[in-house]
């Protein structure tokens, strides 16, 4: 297997997880097939049983799925992944299978809207405890551990401010309590930022996002030991959350190109942020490829690139931010990212609106805050769009 012979990101990103069947198909096939025959009844006994490998049913088990899970493994640098129908279902699913009642999650403020509620409104029904603490402020984390301490959970950078937690040093904090820590890559991806080597124990991703790359479908995926894979997939077996044959398929077309793509994103967003730096309608640029943001050499050294999502404020509240969003012409006014159209949103009445008002204070989730996703447009034509934007402020 490409994955176990030591090749380079952009290698594995094509080749990893593809077996072909006697047909010789050169591109990958779609399984579109709901259940599998079974040569004889012991074998299926064995295949259901889990004394025989093999294919039982697609709720858990599908050849197109397998190769998506298998390669993005492989690019993560994990022992085995787990895909879902979305992101939310990856860290729904890594929730069930890990988690019981009286144990406790740690998680930073920054996160995705979504995972808030998904931590606050449904695992603490299930008595699991949740603390919130400042992504960058490594004494909070600290002073948060206890003896119920399972999971540290993060997006670095985070979303949509671009902080930048130190990895390594989480890493160390959650094995130093007996806890593991959980990264949401979603914004870097294994192109530019690979937590498993720095020591995080569980990757998540909304594969929604940069890993198709084209805004297409919806899924989700988790990676990590193999052992701890197992015990989401008996979750998926049973809930059944499960990737489409479909959806992985586009997601492995996707992530094809993965390198590419990422370079051309970062490339784009650091000359964006820089001019939207200059603009005198423009209060801050939170992007972590800039040196004056607090996070840019943390970045710099554990991360190849920058990323294509970050976000600015314009002088005045949320009628001023609205007021440069509905100027824009090109980009795509929609809370989706990681696409190859721009897109730009109002976190505080979308991504961030289900929060309450102490919650986005303390996130920094602003009235006058505006999200981008920089795409893969001329680079010239999405500083005139902004600049069309901000001159309604004029």
């Amino acid at each position: 297997m490409f994955e176990d012979d030591g090749y380079a990101l952009e290698t594995l990103a094509v080749r990893a997880g593809q077996s072909r069947s006697a047909e010789g198909e050169h591109s990958e096939p779609i399984y579109t097939t709901s259940s599998y025959v079974f040569p004889s009844a012991a074998e299926a006994a064995a295949r259901f049983s889990g004394e025989s490998p093999g294919n039982v049913y697609s709720r858990y088990t599908n050849p197109t799925v397998r190769m998506f899970e298998q390669r993005i493994a492989a690019m993560e640098g994990g022992e085995a992944a787990v895909a879902t129908s979305s992101g939310m279902a990856a860290i729904l699913s890594l929730c069930m299978a890990l988690l019981k009642s009286g144990d406790k999650v740690i998680c930073s403020r920054s996160v995705f809207g979504t995972t808030t509620a998904l931590f606050t409104r449904y695992m603490v029904k299930f008595g699991v405890k949740v603390t919130f603490v400042d992504l960058t402020d490594l004494q909070a984390w600290k002073d948060a551990l206890d003896g119920d301490t399972k999971l540290l959970f993060m997006e670095t950078p985070s979303n949509p401010l671009c902080e930048v937690a130190d990895i390594r040093a989480m890493a160390d904090l959650a094995h130093s309590a007996g806890a593991q820590l959980v990264v949401d890559n979603c914004f870097c991806t294994p192109a530019l930022q690979r937590p498993l080597d720095l020591g995080a124990d569980i990757v998540v991703h909304s594969a929604t996002k940069f890993l198709d790359g084209q805004g297409r479908c919806v899924g989700g995926v988790v990676v990590g030991k193999k052992d701890v894979m197992d015990e989401v997939v008996i979750f998926l077996r049973t809930c059944g959350p499960s990737m489409s044959p479909f959806n992985a398929w586009v997601f492995l077309k996707g992530l094809e190109t993965l390198k590419l793509r990422m370079q051309a994103h970062c490339t784009s967003a650091l000359d964006i942020a820089w001019w939207l730096q200059e603009q005198p309608q423009v209060a801050k640029v939170n992007y972590v490829g800039l040196p004056s943001h607090p996070n840019h050499q943390l970045a710099a050294a554990q991360q190849s690139g920058f990323g294509a999502v970050f976000s600015f404020t314009v002088n005045g509240g949320r009628e001023a931010a609205w007021q440069v969003i509905d100027a824009c012409r090109i980009f795509s006014v929609t809370a989706n990212l990681g696409d190859a159209k721009s897109t730009i949103v109002h976190p505080a009445t979308t991504t961030h609106g289900r929060l309450s008002e102490e919650d986005k204070a303390k996130a920094g989730i602003a009235e006058n805050l505006i999200r981008i996703s920089i795409g893969l447009e001329n680079v010239e034509d999405l500083k005139a769009d902004l600049a069309r934007g901000l001159s309604a402020l004029a």
